[in-house]
């Protein structure tokens, strides 16, 4: 039999939603020290304007926020706001990179969790969206809104 996998998101980047268009997504893990893993199973990260650049044939995350733990001290705290490495096959990285210099893309983290005891990313493949596509992606979001606060109201 197959064992449940013990799965616990951490947290999202909803802006990566909003502002991009996801064509293809692939979970990797992530290259931390000892503090840093101590603070994400805390929560305390933030993806606030990172992305994911492809160097040397690694994936390199920049911009991502770990801030410092709690219970570290100040000689072996970790530094916030370094450049990290995700881990993911050659074979992914290279189609990644293709698909990126080819058709103008761009590599965003879109959630970071806890599978077992190990800290993944799951990063995407994105294109930009435009301005109208957005504003139509909120008038979507509203109009459901709405229609679910009606749907309340009557009783259903």
């Amino acid at each position: 039999m197959a064992e449940k996998e013990n799965f616990k998101s951490i947290q999202r980047n909803k802006k990566a939603w909003f502002n991009y268009e996801i064509i293809e997504e692939l979970e990797c893990g992530i290259s931390l020290v000892g503090t840093e893993v101590k603070s994400v199973r805390e929560g305390r990260c933030s993806f606030s304007d990172s992305y994911v650049e492809i160097k040397d044939g690694q994936l390199v995350l920049i911009g991502f926020i770990i801030q410092p733990y709690s219970h570290g001290g100040s000689v072996f705290n970790h530094q916030g706001d370094r450049k990290r490495i995700l881990l993911a096959h050659r074979q992914e990285i290279r189609k990644f990179r293709r698909k990126v210099e080819a058709k103008g893309m761009t590599i965003v983290p879109l959630e970071i969790y806890l599978k077992g005891n190990l800290v993944k990313m799951k990063i995407a493949l994105a294109r930009g969206k435009a301005a109208y596509d957005k504003k139509a992606a909120i008038k979507e979001r509203d109009l459901k809104r709405e229609q679910g606060r009606e749907l309340r109201s009557l009783g259903y």
